[in-house]
């Protein structure tokens, strides 16, 4: 029976160690995975767009970019309104008049209620909290200059015509229109109005071709290309290089090749035992004859061999992707990637293929998610694994306490039985003695 419970036990503890280690290799892989499939930093343009001056603007191309050079000259950026209110003497305490107070911007009210008890700073927090003014972009703040403080607000919308505009409240009215201090009229305590200037559109030109755009991303200008503008003036130029992005796909198909090959590595080392010099088995792997593992690398292997949703680009073969017949792992063939690249022009969909809609990575993710999400399929098998050591828990108690019984009755005998042999001499050693005795007299009579 102990042997039984050590072999359990040990079994069990090996199989929750390697359930954990697979949670940890699928985690690993979802993050490598999702970043790989980033929105926000996409790793598989088919295009890059280089800007010979970072500094007054940059570029990022869509896989409808076309190669090419573009000379752009920045003007002026967009700039969003920013307003003030007259001073107030109090300082951040002073106390503002109860009422609805109107921001306005574009055409759009937000109200705002003002409470009684209200102070300069009150207000301030109830606009950078208000839901509806923080999702138009609005933030408030206090400055103090040498006539008191003032209540000045900020928009994230650029472009002519955005200025902001306040009413409704005494001492709080703002026309954006009204430039004050540097570039207006001078600063003093009940100057109310747009700080240095109001909001203007961004004015550039692209190979001498004139345009404004109320943003300081321009997406419209060139097909597939977006332009971030960040400085504008008299010197402000730069050119926009666009080509094929060969070694950034490169790259990004390595990174996706390298963490497919980590984890099914490591799977696969979960279920085979160490072996000796010899090549026979030493110490069992965590999870051998286990089907679990098994299952999952064929469900991670599955999306390889399915067929794409592009135009010419279709399947991992073309860009040089095979599985090793031997390994199971990937190889990736730069060579015939390279030819992919220059000679078929299929930089244009990689992306498509690896992060289109129904693409590689999300149809891995769909294969995987079963294991990994809550209350999945690992989640179960550990919420079992972990019923099963509590059983042998409870099972190598009840079998400590039997030993124990058993030895605490066999102990007992045993001590009665010694006091009974001790007795049974001491009987024996009386008669010998009366005998002893009797042989005596006889001897003497």
């Amino acid at each position: 029976k102990q042997g039984q419970i050590t072999r359990a036990t040990t079994t069990t503890t090996n199989s929750i160690s390697g359930i954990g280690s697979l949670k940890s290799l699928l985690a690993a892989f979802n993050t490598a995975m999702k970043d790989l499939g980033s929105t926000t930093n996409p790793q598989f343009a088919g295009f890059a767009a280089t800007s010979s001056s970072p500094s007054v603007l940059t570029a990022t191309a869509s896989n409808s970019a076309v190669g090419g050079t573009y000379s752009i000259k920045v003007d002026k950026i967009a700039t969003a309104s920013k307003v003030t209110t007259a001073a107030f003497a109090g300082g951040a305490s002073s106390a503002i008049p109860t009422g609805t107070l109107t921001i306005k911007q574009n055409g759009v009210d937000y109200n705002l209620n003002v409470g009684a008890g209200a102070t300069l700073q009150s207000v301030r927090d109830s606009i950078n909290a208000d839901v509806s003014l923080k999702a138009a972009g609005f933030s408030a703040n206090i400055v103090t200059d040498s006539f008191g403080s003032r209540l000045v607000l900020g928009s994230t919308t650029t472009g002519a015509g955005s200025d902001i505009s306040v009413s409704g409240i005494a001492g709080l009215e703002i026309d954006g229109t009204n430039v004050v201090g540097a570039g207006g009229t001078a600063l003093t305590a009940t100057s109310a109005g747009a700080i240095g200037a109001v909001a203007q559109d961004a004015a550039f030109s692209i190979d001498g071709m004139a345009l404004t755009s109320k943003s300081n991303t321009v997406s419209t200008a060139i097909s597939g290309l977006t332009l971030n503008l960040l400085s504008g003036g008299a010197s402000a130029t730069s050119t926009i290089t666009v080509a094929p992005n060969n070694d950034g796909l490169k790259a990004s198909i390595q990174k996706f090749v390298d963490a497919y090959n980590a984890i099914a590595t490591s799977i696969t080392a979960l279920t085979k035992p160490s072996l000796d010099a010899d090549g026979n088995p030493t110490v069992p792997a965590k999870l051998t004859g286990d089907a679990l593992p098994r299952s999952l690398l064929a469900s991670i292997r599955g999306p390889l061999s399915e067929t794409g949703s592009g135009d010419k680009l279709t399947v991992l073969a073309q860009l040089g992707i095979t599985t090793n017949q031997k390994t199971g792992a990937l190889d990736f063939n730069t060579t015939k990637f390279t030819t992919a690249m220059n000679d078929k022009k299929l930089s244009g969909e990689v992306q498509t293929l690896f992060t289109g809609t129904n693409g590689l990575l999300e149809r891995m993710g769909n294969a995987i998610e079963p294991y990994s999400q809550t209350g999945g399929i690992l989640d179960q098998r550990t919420t079992a694994l972990n019923k099963t050591q509590t059983r042998l828990t409870n099972d190598q108690a009840a079998l400590d306490r039997r030993v124990q019984t058993l030895t605490d009755v066999l102990t007992k005998k045993y001590n009665d039985m010694d006091t009974l042999v001790g007795k049974l001499k001491a009987t024996a050693s009386n008669i010998t003695s009366m005998f002893e005795a009797l042989t005596a007299q006889q001897k003497n009579s």
